[in-house]
């Protein structure tokens, strides 16, 4: 059967895609995060479109930072909270875009969530996170790619982690075949610890654990036991179980997880306290040569800006 594409659809206000080719770990959320924040110090008003994953609503709506994950989805929540930026969630990022553009006031900057491979929108910058792991995976189902790396024609701009040069090379060698020019932007991803006392049993249900774990102990964490939910786990009850025990037959002072989970967790945290001290270890992205992104993305969004003016 022939497959029809739907034509892709414009908002009014301009569109930042933030995205990436694999299926998660690459620092998506702490990116989006740290985006709205420049945005917002450099004067532009800011709102995030979400898809929500993992949420049992269905309905499309502004997030509550009082809600719960289950609602709206652990990434929009997050980014609520630690933004300080309206965030709309919805299956259809251009409903929940006209919703935002419906309800505000003020013309403002939509930052796309995970949206390099939502095509449904149109956008008028496409950020793509990339780093060396992703060039050497392949597609899914063998490997962890949403899609090759040749679709980073169509980026906007590469966001490379700092340190990662060989990518940089990499793609620099590619981009001569495959038609890559795009500049690039170099972010440093940290990890804010908490100060315990003695051994911890580290969990987390995130795309790529390994880094959670290796960072607590890069950062002087001492790791008594570790335990690994799957990506977007939902927290229940006999999870806080498997928790306590694993603190009491290892011998840890606390717990220790990351924002995400922290979120998902809601109000099983609260339980979860009464059982043994529960830390949260964030991750935050700084953008490197912040005033030269932000004269960059000011020319941009200026450009669109007078473009519309001139219909």
């Amino acid at each position: 059967m022939r497959q029809t594409w739907l034509k892709p659809k414009r908002l009014n206000w301009p569109v930042i895609s933030v995205g990436n080719l694999s299926t998660g770990g690459t620092g998506k959320t702490p990116f989006v995060i740290a985006l709205a924040r420049l945005l917002s110090h450099s004067g532009f008003h800011v709102d995030v479109l979400s898809r929500g994953y993992g949420r049992l609503g269905a309905s499309v709506e502004r997030v509550d930072t009082a809600g719960t994950s289950e609602r709206f989805g652990d990434e929009p929540l997050l980014i609520a909270r630690e933004a300080g930026v309206p965030v709309y969630v919805g299956a259809r990022r251009w409903e929940a875009g006209r919703l935002a553009e419906l309800v505000s006031s003020q013309t403002a900057v939509h930052l796309l969530d995970d949206g390099f491979q939502h095509r449904q929108l149109l956008r008028d910058i496409d950020v793509v996170l990339i780093n060396s792991e992703d060039l050497k995976d392949r597609s899914l189902p063998a490997g962890n790619l949403r899609e090759g790396v040749r679709s980073l024609h169509r980026a906007t701009v590469l966001a490379i982690p700092v340190g990662d040069d060989a990518a940089v090379t990499q793609l620099r060698k590619w981009g001569r075949k495959w038609d890559f020019d795009q500049p690039v932007w170099r972010f440093r991803r940290e990890m804010d610890t908490p100060t315990v006392s003695g051994p911890v049993v580290a969990f987390c249900g995130i795309a790529r654990p390994e880094q959670f774990l290796s960072g607590l102990e890069l950062n002087g964490v001492r790791i008594a036991a570790r335990h690994v939910f799957p990506d977007h786990h939902r927290f229940r009850a006999a999870d806080l179980e498997l928790l306590r025990r694993l603190a009491k037959d290892s011998g840890a002072v606390g717990l220790v997880t990351t924002a995400k989970d922290r979120v998902r967790l809601g109000n099983l945290g609260v339980e979860l306290e009464r059982l043994a001290p529960l830390h949260t270890a964030g991750l935050r992205v700084v953008i490197e040569d912040e005033a030269a992104v932000t004269a960059w993305l000011v020319n941009r969004l200026t450009d669109r800006k007078d473009r519309l003016t001139a219909r």
